[in-house]
């Protein structure tokens, strides 16, 4: 549909049409299909991320774990904790190996180890900074 033009008009100016395209479409029952559309792509985006941070914590949780393990062969054959996780990388012994590389979290930081730990006094503590990638927010993930 043209935009209208005064009776006896030959002159066709750019504004005069500046917002027919927006009207054309939202106008009858095309509102409703617009309407559908922009319910439908906002629910896919939403579905994604909720699926993106689910893989993310779930490889988080994975590299945790194999920190931990790493962390307790430490203990056991220095008889300390670590200071952090690049001495489980490059530890104080020749030959010893219990990290092949830096562990990071799905956001792409780095793990952090506390010894001793807050959950566990005895032991040690392995922490992501979770989404926010901040230690004081409260979505860290341990």
């Amino acid at each position: 549909m043209s935009p209208k033009r005064k009776a006896g008009s030959s002159v066709f100016l750019p504004w005069e049409g500046r917002n027919a395209f927006f009207q054309e479409l939202l106008s009858g029952k095309r509102w409703r299909s617009v309407a559908l559309i922009a319910l439908t792509a906002s629910a896919m985006v939403g579905a994604w991320q909720v699926a993106d941070r689910r893989a993310k914590v779930r490889t988080t949780r994975a590299a945790i774990a194999e920190v931990e393990r790493a962390v307790r062969a430490f203990r056991a054959e220095i008889g300390r904790c670590p200071h952090s996780t690049v001495e489980l990388v490059h530890p104080p012994r020749a030959g010893a190996e219990y990290l092949d590389e830096l562990p990071r979290d799905g956001w792409g930081r780095a793990l952090q180890v506390r010894c001793p730990g807050r959950r566990d006094r005895s032991g040690s503590d392995v922490v992501s900074a979770g989404p926010s990638g901040s230690l004081t927010r409260d979505d860290n993930i341990y």
